[in-house]
């Protein structure tokens, strides 16, 4: 059996013993502890430092399986798998999540056709999602206990910030410095340990965010927000990305005013709710370029007053005639690709902005005309999402009282046995809108 020790210091050991009478009980198993006071449980390594003390008891996890399934990614441009793991279980600030649905992004598919090259794997892939809280880490705070009470219904986004670190303390969450070296470098999380165990060799499998595609997931808990029961687990899964993700665009990049006039380069996932924020936010033009008819088509549900097909016309100056040959306010990248970086710089008009919001492969170069950019004032701003602690729960308003609209904005969703179907048809640009997949 896999297993993982834990050495209590002498202090501690006396407290855990009058707590414990000399016992502890792993799983159904009752251990003898009055000699070494060391603690044997499932789910790590007998000389691993993966640890929990005895000391500390987590809130609810009663009943749980033992065991989980999610899909790993093992290596580039192979399918995803879906194994077996240990049950994970939460630390100290962290909530365990029964996952009820994962959106399908377009980042996880980069990662696995070995776009991102600097990330690590096997890992656990899924970074947005909805789900119920079992199980709270030992020491929780206990205001976070009494936020996200066991029961409750929550999204979590796929920034994940730690709370304490320089950017964290200035509200700079998307900078989080934890969140970059410990989670997006090396695959754990913030203790520099991962969470995940395959149920069969113990192998340990690296998380990508959370690992959210599967069956249970470990949440820092400052990365989550309460969903409430009048919307749907399904559709709202896409708040903790697609959304997230425009959102931080519109409102802290490029800082929509009322009667801006607006282009969205990709009308994906996040292209489309690009369009919708930049309605809430109460922009005039509102220019939606794409490739494919369909999804210009949806796109004037989400707010577009304008569409172009970048094939059947030249993009740049289609926006120019527009905008009566001055360009954009704003104009944002939302597909990732050297083309359409500079299409976004060329599209604004003079002290305007382009904001990049897609991610392409490690090391894409975007080119940009430097006189343009230093004579005409030109401001090509880098966004990564929104701000967890004060933006998700403004989302999950926006959902509720419908000024986003995001029953129309899933157009597909999948089975947790169809994950592979699922990415496959995204590659393909199959997918109009955003797609998410239903695990329990």
């Amino acid at each position: 059996m896999f297993r993982r020790v834990i050495t209590k210091s002498k202090t501690q050991s006396q407290h855990s013993l009058r707590l414990l009478s000399n016992r502890v009980f792993i799983q159904n198993t009752i251990i003898s502890n009055t000699n070494n006071n060391s603690i044997v449980e499932n789910g790590g390594s007998v000389n691993s430092h993966h640890c929990y003390s005895s000391q500390a008891s987590s809130v609810g996890g009663v009943g749980l399986p033992s065991y989980m399934r999610g899909a790993v990614f093992w290596e580039p441009n192979k399918p995803l798998i879906i194994e077996e793991f240990h049950m994970p279980r939460p630390k100290s600030g962290e909530i365990l999540i029964k996952t009820k649905a994962c959106g399908v992004c377009h980042s996880d598919l980069h990662l696995m056709k070995g776009d991102f090259s600097s990330y690590i794997s096997p890992c656990v892939v899924g970074h947005e999602i909805t789900g119920e809280v079992v199980e709270h880490g030992p020491f929780t705070d206990s205001k976070i206990v009494k936020r996200y009470p066991i029961g409750s219904h929550v999204v979590g986004a796929f920034i994940m910030p730690c709370g304490n670190c320089f950017f964290c303390s200035k509200g700079e969450d998307e900078l989080c410095e934890d969140f970059s070296a410990y989670n997006r470098a090396k695959g754990t999380l913030f203790d520099g340990e991962i969470r995940l165990f395959l149920r069969g060799s113990g192998k340990q499998i690296f998380m990508y965010c959370m690992g959210g595609l599967a069956e249970y997931c470990v949440v820092p808990a400052h990365a989550l927000s309460i969903l409430p029961n009048s919307l749907p687990y399904t559709e709202s899964a896409i708040l903790g990305c697609a959304v997230f993700t425009a959102y931080g665009a519109m409102a802290h990049a490029a800082e929509v005013r009322p009667g801006d006039s607006v282009a969205v380069i990709g009308i994906g996932g996040v292209g489309s709710s690009c369009l919708q924020i930049a309605r809430a936010f109460g922009a005039s033009d509102i220019i939606a370029v794409d490739v494919q008819d369909e999804k210009l088509q949806k796109a004037k549900q989400f707010g577009a007053t304008h569409t172009i097909n970048a094939i059947q016309e030249d993009a740049i100056e289609k926006i120019r005639e527009i905008t009566g040959g001055v360009g954009v306010d704003i104009a944002v990248e939302a597909l990732g690709k050297p083309q359409t970086f500079f299409q976004c710089t060329q599209s604004v008009r003079d002290g305007g902005k382009a904001v990049m919001v897609g991610l392409t492969q490690t090391g894409a170069m975007g080119e940009v005309d430097v006189n343009l950019l230093v004579r005409r004032k030109i401001k090509v701003i880098g966004s990564y999402g929104a701000k967890p602690r004060q933006d998700l729960p403004k989302l999950v308003r926006l959902a509720e009282t419908g000024v986003l609209n995001i029953s129309d904005a899933v157009s597909r969703i999948y089975k947790f046995e169809e994950a592979v179907q699922a990415f496959h048809e995204l590659d393909q640009g199959s997918i109009v809108g955003r797609a998410v997949i239903e695990i329990s």
